[in-house]
């Protein structure tokens, strides 16, 4: 329990936890309000208008992407997540306040969504690299799981409470309540104590950052394979949003408050997965992938459910499955990449993950209106099944690996990647930090990165055996894939 919820020892931490948790039970409440009120409301059950405005959304974070990293890496970060969440919060404003007076229609929730796509887009990768300010580097992965626990332990609140609202008073006063969530975040931003924030490198301004970042992520072949996986399942499998509604309300017959227990219930899985993430010390790309397999595997059999109260039931391992996926991938680009590159690298990686959506979401509500609710959920889970099964393919085929044998009472084999070496780097240098100071571990004399061939391959391979043991294979072009996500 110790090894869980170790970050919250750090007071800057303890205090983004808790804003981060009241701001994300607000933003769960508008996600299903705003579905809600589309699906029901402002148009005739589409659930093709749900996906447009699922996509509207998120469509600026393929567009601003790389502009909002290289503002994260060049701006004080702080200073503008509160301006973000501020935007955030006057955006549920106004938007409640069309929905309480009885004008509200589709074309205004359509611009409104992508108005909080445009501050969304902005927001995501600063608060994502804000979270290695406020602890040390070795406490990282605890804290991106602490994180997502977090975001998920709201979801268990959030969508429930706002299907009972919904169902009492209607989906307004969930937008409301979301504006109002915004300032316990920007609170505790103004509480934090500056002098024990961790400093990361800024980049000043200069020309061609954004081609820097993009060449630093295209010569990394374990941050591609990442990005693909993330942004295929994110494209056509994790539109709950979407796909729960259609299903809650044409499968099953059940209204909005039914519509939201079922992101509570899918909250346990997600919740359950980001707590083990954060007892995870490194993650690897193998569990991001053998996550994306699974997830495909449950989606598929959630799908098939022929009650609600099954497919709710299923909702848990979906989460899990899901939550597992995305935490490994997070930490795994914030602990294998350079500082001074994080915030672009970042928003690459949120790019992928919410760019991807405004292209999924209404082909997939397109399905769901031509071939029925369940199809909605199937493409999802077909696409994650195939994309996780290429990646394992090409990983096996693609990258070498180095083998190092330790012979204890038997041996064990080790099999270490690029990533795996520029994490390990990572983690050894911020352990020097921690130690003794010295300036030299600040940045690190190696280079991030283990040499690279074109393709991103590993140029050479060793392998050694410890102690008298002999020396009994060497590495291996064809094994399994490197252990680090």
């Amino acid at each position: 329990m110790k090894t869980t919820f170790a970050s919250l020892r750090f007071f800057n931490f303890r205090l983004w936890f808790a804003g981060a948790l009241v701001a994300n039970i607000g933003t769960w409440m508008q996600r299903v309000a705003q579905d809600w009120l589309v699906l029901t409301e402002l148009s005739n059950d589409s659930g093709l208008a749900v996906g447009i405005v699922t996509g509207l959304q998120f469509v600026p974070a393929l567009l601003l992407g790389p502009y909002a990293g290289l503002l994260a890496d060049r701006l004080p970060r702080r200073g503008l997540l509160m301006f973000t969440q501020g935007i955030q919060g006057l955006l549920a404003l106004g938007l409640g306040v069309l929905v309480l007076s009885g004008t509200a229609e589709l074309w205004h929730v359509y611009i409104f969504a992508l108005l909080l796509g445009i501050a969304t887009a902005l927001d995501a990768p600063v608060r994502q690299i804000f979270v290695a300010e406020m602890v040390p580097a070795t406490s990282l992965p605890n804290a991106v799981g602490l994180n997502s626990a977090s975001f998920n332990a709201a979801r268990l609140i959030g969508p429930g409470t706002a299907g009972l609202l919904i169902a009492l008073v209607g989906p307004g006063w969930a937008f409301i309540i979301n504006a109002v969530s915004f300032g316990a975040t920007i609170f505790s931003l103004t509480l934090m104590r500056t002098h024990e924030l961790h400093d990361l490198p800024h980049t000043t301004r200069g020309k061609g950052q954004l081609r820097e970042g993009l060449r630093y992520a295209m010569g990394r072949s374990d941050l591609l394979m990442l990005f693909l996986v993330v942004g295929v399942v994110s494209a056509f499998g994790l539109n709950f949003q979407l796909t729960s509604a259609v299903m809650a309300r044409e499968v099953f017959d059940r209204g909005a408050s039914e519509y939201g227990v079922l992101g509570s219930i899918m909250a346990v899985g997600s919740l359950i997965g980001g707590l083990v993430a954060a007892r995870r010390k490194q993650p690897r790309v193998r569990l991001v992938v053998a996550a994306a397999l699974a997830f495909g595997l449950a989606t598929a059999a959630m799908a098939a459910m022929p009650t609600y109260e099954m497919y709710a039931i299923a909702t848990i391992p979906v989460g899990l499955a899901s939550m597992t996926m995305l935490s490994s991938a997070n930490a795994t680009i914030q602990m294998s990449t350079d500082p001074s590159m994080r915030g672009r690298v970042m928003a690459l990686y949120m790019m992928v993950l919410h760019g991807t959506t405004p292209i999924g979401a209404p082909i997939v509500g397109w399905i769901a209106e031509t071939f029925g609710a369940r199809w909605s959920i199937w493409i999802g889970s077909i696409s994650a099944v195939l994309v996780a099964l290429i990646v394992a393919l090409w990983a096996k085929r693609a990258w070498q690996v180095q083998v190092t044998y330790q012979l204890r009472h038997r041996p064990r084999l080790t099999m270490v990647g690029p990533h795996e070496r520029a994490s390990q780097r990572l983690l050894a240098a911020a352990a020097a930090r921690e130690s003794d100071g010295t300036a030299a571990a600040e940045r690190g004399d190696e280079p991030l990165a283990a040499p690279q061939k074109p393709d991103g391959a590993i140029c050479s391979t060793t392998s050694s055996m410890h102690a008298t043991s002999a020396r009994t294979s060497s590495g291996s072009t064809d094994g399994n894939m490197p252990t680090r996500t």
